[in-house]
């Protein structure tokens, strides 16, 4: 069973894949999106999972820190239904407060530069949030 994880921006979505027994987080890419222009990377998205034999895919969460719902949160949870719908597989929201500045900081920590981190900063907050999401789920 494996496991997609997304973290969804307003320009492109993180993409992380489970290993095969749900234990491990690996990123797989990053997805360039408009939603001005309504594309989502939903045809990529399919690619991916087909690709990866997906049973579950989890979208983080941008909650607020005062645990309410803002703009990019309500975009997050209508990307999350589409998924749902069109590729009829259970879609999880996982609370994704702080991993964007966790991942920079390993970044930052890893010494690379800026336009590399730019590159890899939204794959490897998908990384983050999946790996949270498969934590949890092997301490239940």
């Amino acid at each position: 069973m494996r496991v997609m994880g997304l973290d969804v921006g307003s320009k492109t979505v993180g993409v992380a894949i489970s290993d095969a027994m749900g234990w491990t987080a690996q990123g797989i890419e990053t997805i360039k999106i408009d939603e001005d222009r309504n594309m989502f990377g939903f045809k990529r998205i399919g690619e991916l999972i087909k690709e990866y034999e997906v049973s579950k895919i989890v979208v983080g969460l941008p909650k607020n820190m005062n645990n309410t719902i803002g703009p990019r949160a309500e975009a997050s949870k209508s990307y999350a239904e589409t998924l749902e719908s069109k590729f009829k597989l259970p879609v999880e929201m996982w609370d994704e407060r702080l991993t964007t500045m966790a991942a920079e900081r390993v970044l930052l920590e890893a010494d690379l530069s800026r336009s590399k981190r730019k590159k890899i900063i939204d794959k490897m907050a998908a990384v983050m949030i999946l790996q949270g999401y498969l934590d949890r789920q092997t301490n239940l």
